[in-house]
C-alpha cells in the first residue's frame, strides 16, 4: 500500500470510532429528554458518522478478503441512519425497532468478522469480538422492555418520576455508546506490540550495516599498510 494511504491505520479506526461513540454517549448522558426523537437523532447521526469510518477502513487500512464485514457494517448504518433520520417517523416503536435490529445485525456481523479475523491474527479481531457481543446485548437489551412499559417511583424530597420504556431504552443505547468509547479508546491509545517488534529488526540491521561499515574500513587499512 502507498505511503499517503498507510496515513491511515487501525488505531485511527479505533479511535475515531470511539470519539464519535464518546460524543453519542455525551450527548445522551447530559440530555435530561430522553424521549424518542432525541434518541433517534443522537442515533442517526452516531450510525451515520461510523458507516463513514467504516468505508474508509475497508478503503485505507483493510487487505482484501477482510473488507466485507466493513463494507455491511457501513450500508447497515446508512439505512439505519436514513431510516431513524426523518423527524415525523420518530417515534417510541421506531426507536426500539430500527435500534434492536442495528445492534443484532452490526453485532453478529462484527463477531462474525471478528471470529475469522482471529485465524489471520488481523489487530481488529478483539474489537470486532467485543463490539460486536456488545451490540447483540444492546439489541436483546432493548427487546426485553416490555412495550409501552411505565412505571412510577417517588424520590424523598424530590418527588414522583415516571420511568417509561423508551427513557429505558436510550439510557442503553447512551451506555453501550459509553463502554464502546471507552473500550476502542483503550485499544486505539495503547502501544501495539507488533510495532516494538517491527522496530527490533530495522535496528539490527542498522546494526549490521554499522558493522559491515567498519570491516570494510578495517580491510581498506589493511591493505594499505601491506603496500
Amino acid at each position: 500500500m502507498s505511503a499517503p494511504a498507510r496515513a491511515f491505520t487501525v488505531r485511527h479506526v479505533q479511535l475515531l470510532r470511539a470519539l464519535f461513540a464518546a460524543i453519542a454517549a455525551a450527548m445522551i448522558t447530559f440530555s435530561s429528554d430522553h424521549s424518542a426523537p432525541v434518541g433517534l437523532s443522537v442515533f442517526s447521526g452516531f450510525v451515520f458518522v461510523t458507516a463513514l469510518v467504516q468505508v474508509l477502513a475497508a478503503w485505507l487500512v483493510l487487505p482484501e478478503g477482510s473488507r466485507w464485514s466493513s463494507v455491511l457494517l457501513a450500508a447497515l448504518g446508512v439505512v439505519a441512519g436514513m431510516t431513524s433520520g426523518i423527524p415525523a417517523w420518530r417515534s417510541d416503536d421506531l426507536f426500539f425497532v430500527v435500534v434492536s435490529v442495528w445492534a443484532l445485525l452490526s453485532g453478529g456481523i462484527e463477531l462474525l468478522a471478528g471470529f475469522r479475523a482471529r485465524r489471520s491474527a488481523d489487530p481488529l479481531a478483539r474489537d470486532a469480538i467485543t463490539v460486536g457481543a456488545l451490540g447483540i446485548l444492546l439489541g436483546i437489551a432493548l427487546l426485553l422492555i416490555p412495550a409501552g412499559f411505565i412505571q412510577e417511583y417517588t424520590i424523598d424530597k424530590a418527588g414522583t418520576f415516571l420511568l417509561s420504556g423508551i427513557i429505558l431504552g436510550v439510557g442503553m443505547f447512551g451506555g453501550y455508546a459509553a463502554i464502546v468509547a471507552v473500550f476502542l479508546g483503550i485499544a486505539g491509545l495503547t502501544p501495539k506490540s507488533k510495532d516494538a517488534a517491527g522496530a527490533l529488526p530495522v535496528a539490527d540491521a542498522v546494526d549490521d550495516d554499522t558493522a559491515s561499515g567498519a570491516d570494510t574500513s578495517a580491510t581498506a587499512a589493511e591493505r594499505g599498510g601491506d603496500r
